[in-house]
């Protein structure tokens, strides 16, 4: 008769338990990166019935296009649009926010008295976005980017010609001035097939 020997068990309880702390250490020692969105205004809510009532003043609206081609188009209301590069979409779009010459087919300006800055002439501009289904995500933040990068660049100019610094090293109020002052007004429409340049 053979002499069979039992093999032992490994007792794996205290596996568990380690498994578990290590779990818990991960857990609260982990830091978690909040996401930030982008933050844009979206169009107001227009009623059906009372769609033929609203007013729109389209010199203060630059329309831009972006299409499943991930081509660039800017126009203007009632205008056809201009097929741009990448690279012209920020000076576009600032000079159309500052309308340096008050050209009556740009935006309107209306003075303000802003509190830490005195009087100054607002542009009541909006810039709508619209892209296409089939628009890249990666053509869709370059585009974010560059008009973002125009409004940031107006408040820098203003920052120093106001307060001799650049807008991210204003204090708290200076900051709400220059935002007041210059407002960023991009409004994103829902995407949706774009035809050709549009």
């Amino acid at each position: 008769m053979a002499n069979k020997r039992k093999v032992q068990e490994v007792n794996a309880g205290s596996m568990a338990d380690i498994a578990f702390l290590l779990l818990i250490f991960f857990l609260v020692a982990t830091t978690m990166n909040v996401d930030t969105g982008i933050q844009r205004v979206l169009p107001p809510w227009i009623d059906e019935d009372k769609k033929d009532e609203v007013d729109i003043k389209e010199r203060n609206v630059l329309l831009v296009f972006v299409n499943r081609f991930n081509q660039i188009s800017v126009q203007r209301i009632g205008e056809s649009g201009e097929v741009i590069d990448i690279s012209q979409l920020k000076d576009r779009a600032k000079f159309f926010i500052q309308n340096p010459a008050n050209d009556e087919t740009l935006p309107e300006k209306e003075i303000e008295a802003i509190p830490g800055l005195g009087e100054f002439a607002v542009s009541k501009g909006v810039i709508s976005l619209q892209n296409d289904r089939g628009t890249s995500y990666e053509t869709y933040i370059q585009v974010q980017n560059e008009l973002t990068r125009a409004v940031n660049e107006i408040r820098d100019e203003v920052a120093n010609s106001r307060f001799g610094k650049n807008f991210s090293e204003l204090s708290e109020e200076q900051r709400k001035a220059v935002q007041t002052a210059v407002p960023s007004k991009i409004s994103e429409a829902e995407p949706r097939n774009v035809e050709g340049g549009r």
